[in-house]
Formats: structure tokens, sequence, C-alpha cells
């Protein structure tokens, strides 16, 4: 079955792309296994070399990749640019710092002479072929992010991405082939949902990472498990964003409007859920809906744009339901909730703030992939982390206050990967990236992302034998 590249605000068919046959598959399973034998035996500083030298392509060629993403899954361009230099700084960051990250660890010698050894230490080896399954809204980003960490730790990398943006998919196979890593370090799998099974179940491959959706999580994970194989999930977020009154309200509303439609909305770690406390409701409520209403929507190419097309127009009409059921079930529409006039040739969603959300809809639990916001009122920091915490993900979590021990209660009590204080979330090559619930296991980046798809050996040695 083709693969299409399709521009999502003009619905217009790009270019169209054969899926990968057996036989193919095959042959780029067995190119990752010849790989992984010769590349693991390098050393830090020749992979160092070679992932610093894909950072400086990127740099040279980021506004035409900038322009393939814009075209591909509709972000706007002033994003996509930001999102390549984004990744040049990942790549950089973990050629600088993966030999300390994966130095051998010593104990204190005193800790494991009752074991009987003169000494011992852990050493971090490559596990082999890791296949990433990773989704298109930041097409680059969730890519680089895990390549990185996993070739700079030795092991070699299967890509399947998302079958709405196989031109990116194969712009970066040919980034990592143009920065020197030998053939087979780093494939493009084209192929469709139904074979990664298959490529998971090969022996060849050592484990799997996913971003995407629970879905396709719950598949990859079960797979896995029954292969007895590593996984990392990172899966959907449904994030709160919580004002308390001592909040900076003006600051707080600016974060949240560029916290809810950063990259048209359709981010795991977008803020969707807004709890506001009663004494700054009106005021943040008011503020934040009349910011929404004026964003301007339109052509992603257009630098004064700020949001674009949602990505597919599946992804349209999913969000369109869960505004429309929460409206029958007595929600009010603050703003937007519709299709923009005039843009018709594509995926486009006006900016939309939902008040009065009840559990009856399912917008309360479900995640809204694009810019759609749900207000709450609540009335005290108690019923404010019941909120934030009355939902099936666990991804991060925004709390606007500047009073010490409600910060430390939320960092008690928030059931999430992360919590970000006065500012917004955004994922960072020194911190690790992940959630709990049903937003997956694991971590990216940081430290423990690298050690997440390597072999913690032991190494213990023995007093000499007498003869």
């Amino acid at each position: 079955m083709p693969i299409a590249s399709v521009n999502p605000a003009t619905g217009e068919t790009l270019e169209t792309f054969e899926a990968l046959d057996g036989a193919a598959i095959e042959l780029r399973l067995a190119r990752a296994e010849a790989a992984y034998r010769e590349y693991r035996t390098t050393g830090f500083d020749h992979r160092a070399e070679l992932v610093r030298r894909a950072a400086d392509l990127l740099d040279d060629g980021r506004e035409p990749i900038a322009r393939m993403m814009t075209e591909e899954m509709g972000k706007p361009l002033t994003a996509a640019r930001a999102e390549a230099a984004k990744c040049a700084t990942a790549l950089r960051w973990y050629a600088e710092r993966a030999p300390g990250l994966l130095a051998d660890e010593i104990p204190d010698r005193a800790d494991v002479t009752d074991s009987g050894a003169v000494d011992a230490y852990v050493r971090y080896r490559p596990l082999g072929a890791v296949l990433a399954v990773m989704p298109w809204n930041f097409p680059f980003w969730q890519v680089i992010r895990f390549a990185a960490p996993a070739l700079m730790a030795g092991n070699v990398c299967l890509l399947k991405h998302a079958s709405n943006v196989p031109r990116t998919a194969l712009a970066l196979e040919e980034l990592f082939r143009q920065a020197g890593f030998p053939q087979g370090c780093f494939q493009t799998l084209l192929i469709g949902s139904g074979a990664v099974e298959g490529v998971i179940r090969d022996r060849r491959v050592a484990a799997v990472t996913l971003t995407g959706s629970e879905p396709a999580g719950r598949s990859v994970a079960a797979t896995a498990a029954d292969e007895v194989k590593k996984a990392v999930l990172e899966l959907g977020g449904s994030d709160p964003f919580v004002v308390l009154p001592s909040a900076d309200v003006p600051a707080a509303v600016r974060a949240a409007v560029r916290a809810r439609v950063q990259n048209n909305g359709q981010s795991c770690i977008a803020a969707k859920r807004f709890i506001v406390h009663g004494e700054v409701y009106e005021q943040f409520a008011t503020a934040f809906t009349e910011a929404m209403r004026a964003l301007r929507v339109g052509d992603p190419m257009d630098e004064r744009t700020d949001v674009g097309p949602l990505a597919s127009e599946q992804g349209r009409t999913d969000l369109e339901e869960l505004v429309e059921d929460a409206r029958a079930h007595g929600a009010r529409v603050e703003c937007g909730g519709r299709r923009p006039v005039g843009l018709d040739g594509g995926w486009f969603y006006e900016p939309t703030v939902v008040s009065g959300v009840t559990p009856a809809m399912r917008i309360h639990l479900e995640e809204t992939f694009g810019p759609v916001a749900t207000l709450y009122r609540v009335e005290d920091l108690e019923e404010a982390l019941a909120a934030a915490n009355d939902t099936p993900f666990g991804l991060s979590s925004n709390v606007w206050t500047t009073d010490g021990a409600e910060q430390q209660r939320f960092v008690r009590d928030i059931e999430a990967g992360g919590v970000f204080f006065n500012g917004m979330t955004a994922s960072h090559p020194a911190l690790p990236f992940g959630g709990v619930k049903r937003s997956g296991f694991g971590r990216e980046l940081s430290g423990h992302g690298i050690r997440e798809f390597c072999n913690i050996t032991t190494v213990w040695l023995g007093p000499p034998q007498q003869g």
C-alpha cells in the first residue's frame, strides 16, 4: 500500500512512496546486524565526531528541513526552524556528555569486599538494533532525541516513522548517511503499522521505543513483552495547568496560550486542562479567552501565522467530536469551536476555549490533540490537586504559584513525570522526559535516556587463584 505525503494546509498530495516488502525489510535488518557488530566497538571520540557532523548538517540545512516539516505536517515555519535548531543542540549535548554519562561506575571498595571481590565495577554496553516507532507531530525532534543517545551508546537505529511524514523519515536517514555513519547504523523503514510486529519479533532487534497513542503503545508493549525485549513508551498526555492566587496572572496567561497552541496544539506535553483558583478565575479566564481568540490561523508558511492546520483530516474530526460532545452535555464554548471561514482547503480549526466541563463529557478524560483548552474553576489547593490528578494520563504538569509550601505539595502529590513551576513544560536534553499511568514508562533524554538502551553490566574480579 502506498505511503503518501499530504500537505495538511491544502489537502494536496506531495509525493507517494511504496512500502517496503518483506525482502527489503530483511535486507535492512541484515545491514543493521552487520553494522552493529562493528559500530559497537568504536570509541566515544569517533561516535561524537559523527554526531557533531550531523548537527552541523542540520544547521546548514535548517531552512529546507524546516520547510519540509511545515509542508508535510503543518507546523508554523518559525516553529519548524526552532525544532531543527533544537535537534542540533541535542546532538551536540550527547556528543559532549555521553562519555561521562556512560563512564564505568566504581563502587567503594569497602562495599564489595564482602562479596569476595578484589575489584568490581559497572559498565554500560550497547544492546544492538533499536526500533523507534515515532510520531508525526515533532517529526525531527522525536527521532533525534532517541537517535542521539542511542548512537552515542553504540547502538544502531531502525526508524518506523509515522506514515504521513515519509519525506522527513527519508531525510533523517540521509542526514546520518551524509554525516558519515556506516551503512546500517541508521535506517528508515517505510512500512505500515501492520509490519511493525514482525520487526519487533525479529531476533536482530534488541529493543523498541515508541512515542504515540495509547492503543499503539499497548500493541507495541504487548509484542515486546511477549518477546522479552526492552521497551520505552511515551504516550498521550492531558497536562494540567494550575493557577493559584499567588501567581503572576498576566504572565500565566501568556504562557498558557503558548502551552496550549504550540505545534498547533498537537503536543503530548501541551497544557490542555486549565485549573484556576476562584480568586483569580475571572481574571485569568477573560484574558486567556481573549488571547486565544486573537491568534492568527492560516498558512503555516506565513511568518505571521500563530496556528496552522491539524496534521490530518481525521485529527480535526476527532477534535470536533470532542467539542460537540461537550457542548451537547452543557459545556460553554467561550471562543472558537468551529472551522475558520476562508480556509476550506486544509484541515484548520479555530483556537477554542471550553468552560463548564464535567466528568460526563468525553473531553474531561480524553486527550485533545489540537488547539482546544478546557477551563476548570476550583476553590482551594486540595481541589486543584484532585482536578489535576483526575486523568488517566500523567506526562507532565504546569503549576503557577510563588508559595513554597504549595510548590512542595505538588512535588509530593502530582501524578506526573514532571512538574514545571511558573513556566511552560518543555523537553530539554539535560532533563529526563517521560510519564506515569497511561502516559507510558521509561525515560528519554538526560543520562536516564541514554542508559535505557544499555546492557548495565556488572564486572566482578576475584582474587588471583593460587596454583
